[in-house]
């Protein structure tokens, strides 16, 4: 079932866009269900010297377990999707990890963009300072913790994108993706013939650099001591 949800992750680009936004902001979905108190048993997760707290971890499956609900469409054994959840928090302190380690940095003015970008922070398509104040305030979060949450994910982000945009294409590999073009029906038509070709070489792009993502994460995560409490799930 695990590999099914990560298969879902896969298939549907988007979906996996969700999921990582899902993870940077996902106490703003439940508005405050859980507070600071539920923090007595200790992070759920450490990863070198990331964490994962177990009021992260609930509001971020509840979010999940919605998205995936809504959307896959698949039932999920709880245990299996709690192993997901915390699965994907991990990977994230891992990404923040790398980030550091490659010196990445986050400017004030990307983090700024960020979250004005957020439409849980806009009123009328614009951002609403007040709002911002207000959605943090119930949840029991200030502004400068909120932005120290978001910086790490914007570490991750960049980190992720250093590693995907170091990956091309081999000049063999284009030669064989070109070798496996369908000719279109009309094949007299110079622009259907390049966007069947542009279409295939970006197919197998993407297919590398997601290779690349996972062995990169692998490794990290073979170096750094990863301690899950699944008693705390």
């Amino acid at each position: 079932m695990i590999k099914t949800m990560r298969d879902a992750a896969h298939n549907y680009p988007w979906l996996l866009k969700s999921i990582m936004g899902t993870l940077a902001v996902a106490f703003i979905i439940t508005m405050g269900w859980w507070g600071f108190g539920e923090q007595a048993g200790g992070p759920v997760a450490t990863v070198g010297d990331q964490s994962v707290s177990l009021d992260e971890f609930k509001r971020t499956y509840e979010n999940m377990h919605r998205l995936y609900k809504d959307n896959v469409k698949t039932d999920f054994k709880e245990e299996e999707f709690k192993d997901f959840v915390v699965g994907q928090l991990v990977d994230s302190r891992i990404w923040i990890i790398a980030a550091e380690e490659m010196g990445v940095r986050v400017s004030d003015a990307d983090l700024r963009e960020l979250i004005i970008q957020m439409p849980v922070f806009q009123k009328n398509g614009a951002f609403d300072p007040e709002l911002y104040k207000r959605v943090l305030a119930a949840n029991h979060l200030t502004p400068a913790s909120f932005e120290s949450m978001q910086h790490q994910e914007v570490l991750a982000n960049k980190a992720r994108m250093i590693v995907r945009d170091s990956v091309a294409l081999t000049p063999e590999e284009i030669a064989e993706g070109q070798s496996l073009i369908t000719r279109p029906a009309d094949s007299n038509d110079p622009a259907k013939m390049a966007g069947a070709k542009q279409r295939v070489l970006d197919d197998m792009l993407l297919q590398k650099q997601q290779r690349a993502l996972v062995s990169f994460q692998q490794s990290m995560k073979a170096k750094l001591p990863v301690i899950i409490r699944r008693e705390l799930l």
